[in-house]
């Protein structure tokens, strides 16, 4: 009877622990939210919302200054697009093959793999750009320069790709095999259950997974700051993907630390990582329900 109720206690206070840690990240991501709205709010005394998200200029130290957010979205944009076009398809097809395909050996080998790619510093991957991918790009393209919007897209897409594989693989895994027998069991091949079968019925924890790394590549600063050129151009159509770019992200590490604080640019920075936040946190509520549509469907 006491060994019931020391475990009831503790099994209570475990309870308790969960839910005020729950509030607290609640409270967290609310604080953070305010904070930047607070500092956000004082650039509309020096410019209109029209202005700030439509115009085209980004000259913060001009006279008057200009704080025009579209070239530095559409930057943010062309990278991010960029990097999901190629993260994409290859983190689906490896998620594919290490859950459908692969021998066990070779799984316990493939995921931690492809996982240890997320513990790699984004300033490593800047590097490598910088350094080595970026000027032989220039060199094979013929380039002007070493610096610009597809090396970012490249490099993001290595950044996005173990989050990619990892929650669609599991989303793959999750499927029930009856669906894999019964379509074996009709005379489809391997290929055409795992297109036609398994993946449909994965899609929720995929589009999920493919969210998560758009999150993660939106919300990048260190290696988009490194390859992509800052230049503050709206990109042209296909050609801007060989052009420099200058992010969103890039823009707040790079100027932060050198505006003056309570000016309408420091104001403007802030503005800026307010579209940010609502940004990461839109695509994080998409895919955190994409992922329990997935748990239930897969009950």
């Amino acid at each position: 009877m006491v060994k019931q109720r020391a475990q009831r206690g503790w099994e209570w206070l475990i309870e308790r622990a969960i839910q005020v840690a729950g509030a607290v990240a609640i409270i967290f991501v609310l604080m953070i939210f305010v904070f930047l709205l607070r500092d956000a709010l004082p650039v509309f005394k020096a410019t209109t919302a029209r202005e700030l998200l439509a115009g085209k200029d980004w000259l913060p130290t001009a006279e008057p200054p200009r704080f025009g957010f579209l070239p530095l979205v559409l930057g943010s944009l062309y990278v991010t697009i960029g990097a999901l076009a190629l993260a994409m398809p290859l983190g689906l097809a490896c998620a594919a093959f290490i859950s459908e395909v692969a021998p066990r050996w070779m799984k316990e080998v493939l995921k931690p793999g492809v996982e240890v790619l997320a513990t790699v510093p984004s300033v490593v991957f800047g590097f490598l750009g910088l350094l080595l991918v970026g000027p032989w790009l220039a060199d094979v393209l013929n380039l002007p320069v070493g610096l610009f919007a597809a090396l970012g897209s490249l490099m993001l897409a290595f950044m996005a790709m173990p989050t990619i594989v990892s929650v669609s693989e599991d989303a793959i895994r999750s499927v029930p095999a009856a669906l894999r027998e019964n379509s074996l069991a009709l005379g489809a091949t391997q290929w055409q259950t795992i297109w036609r079968v398994v993946l449909p019925a994965a899609r929720s924890g995929i589009i999920a997974g493919v969210l998560l790394g758009v999150g993660r590549a939106i919300g990048e600063t260190m290696t988009v700051l490194m390859v992509t050129g800052n230049a503050a151009v709206i990109p042209e159509g296909l050609k801007g993907l060989l052009r420099p770019v200058r992010t969103l992200t890039a823009t707040i590490a790079g100027e932060m630390g050198e505006t003056v604080v309570g000016s309408p640019h420091y104001h403007a920075l802030f503005a800026m990582g307010l579209i940010l936040f609502l940004i990461a946190f839109l695509t994080n509520t998409i895919a955190d329900a994409a992922i329990r549509r997935s748990g239930r469907l897969g009950r």
